[in-house]
């Protein structure tokens, strides 16, 4: 059955809304920061994996609308993003970037010991480590032909995707608790009471003021960031520089909030404050997540649920020692540190939206946090995905 573009946005809308609904029901969703889409995008694919054992029906969306989203979803983030708060992350985002790195050799040795328990190839623990839990579906649909051709592991796509579809949904699940842990644990508080600048505050009584004027503004000053990421992108293709649409969106948007004031000092332009700008940023990436969840196959995860549990089991725990122990403490045991262990949790079990999405449910419980949301896309966006190819290049010479 195949769902056209149109249908896909009003299921994804459904699955807001019932995420929203039993995050507001079930007090253990909404006291753990579990994302929304999170919540009903699983019931959703769930749903569908259960028609599809009882009817043979296999239920695809049309999901080039989701690709434009998250596009829009790092504009909103790039023109939120001051100069001085970049510099600010400056030695964060070193300090992620260098904990990332450690952590993909860690990620890929654990797969590797639970692939030795479990008799499988020494490599297969590289697919079930940083191929497809820091890496996604991307990394893994990549770099399957190297583990079919060249060692042999004929269901490697199998096992690759199935690991990223989990790590992708128990990224979500985790980022949460981990944040809030660490917060009660520390009584850490926000560093200032500017209001959230990445999604809306949703707890009762909260309202959120926009008129016409401030919604028009940023429609134009989101579609033509895009047309400046669209020509940066190109640009770099040009001179043989590769990257991801997102990033140059980021971008974009960075240098358009930060080069608005300097030119022109009429335009009273405060993306910090902007009720309009964060309204599009929980929107767009509350569709994209949707999207994402609600179409994941969960049938072809069955033929390999022995491995693949003990494989998650083991990531997860991992991950979660990781982000407590290290990571929280390097980033400066602060509130901004709890929100970044929060997404980079989420990061390396699943891919960045994943990560922006717990650090946005832990920012509209307890307070904005800035820094993290530059620093987490901008190590999970670009210099991780680099990291990892010569990482897993370097693992495979090794143990292949």
């Amino acid at each position: 059955m195949e769902i056209g573009p149109r249908d896909t946005i009003v299921i994804a809308c459904l699955v807001l809304f019932l995420g929203k609904y039993i995050n507001k029901k079930i007090s253990f969703f909404r006291a753990y920061n579990i994302p929304e889409p999170v919540t009903g995008g699983v019931i959703f694919s769930i749903f569908f994996g259960i028609l599809y054992t009882i009817t043979g029906i296999e239920v695809n969306f049309t999901l080039e609308l989701r690709d434009a989203l998250l596009i829009i979803f790092f504009i909103t983030i790039g023109l939120s993003s001051r100069l001085k708060t970049l510099l600010k992350g400056g030695k964060s985002l070193i300090l992620l970037l260098v904990l990332a790195v450690v952590y993909l050799f860690i990620q890929n040795l654990n797969g590797i010991g639970i692939a030795y328990i479990t008799g499988m190839p020494s490599v297969t623990g590289v697919l079930g480590g940083s191929v497809s839990f820091s890496g996604g579906h991307g990394t893994t649909i990549a770099w399957v032909p190297t583990f079919q051709n060249d060692f042999g592991i004929s269901n490697a796509m199998e096992m690759g995707i199935a690991c990223a579809t989990i790590g992708l949904v128990l990224g979500g699940f985790i980022g949460g608790p981990i944040a809030k842990f660490l917060i009660r644990k520390h009584n850490l508080k926000p560093k200032d009471s500017k209001p959230v600048t990445v999604g809306v505050l949703h707890n009762k009584g909260d309202t959120v003021e926009m008129n016409y004027n401030n919604v028009l503004q940023m429609i134009y000053f989101i579609f033509s960031t895009a047309g400046l990421g669209i020509g940066i992108n190109e640009l770099l293709s040009w001179i043989g520089l590769s990257l991801p649409s997102f990033v140059t969106a980021l971008f974009a948007g960075i240098i358009v909030t930060n080069l608005i004031p300097v030119f022109s000092k009429k335009i009273d332009w405060q993306p910090e404050n902007s009720k309009a700008l964060a309204m599009a940023s929980d929107l767009s990436l509350g569709l994209f997540l949707a999207m994402s969840l609600m179409s994941l196959q969960l049938w072809t995860l069955a033929d390999l649920a022995g491995p693949l549990l003990l494989i998650v089991i083991a990531q997860v725990l991992v991950i979660s020692g990781f982000v407590i122990v290290v990571v929280f403490r390097i980033m400066g045991k602060d509130y901004d540190a709890a929100v970044i262990s929060a997404g980079y949790a989420g990061l390396a079990l699943g891919a960045t939206p994943t990560a922006i999405a717990n650090m946005t449910a832990v920012t509209k419980k307890f307070g904005g946090s800035p820094k993290a949301f530059i620093v987490v896309p901008l190590v999970g966006a670009f210099f991780i995905d680099l990291s990892n190819a010569l990482i897993i290049k370097f693992l495979l010479s090794v143990f292949g």
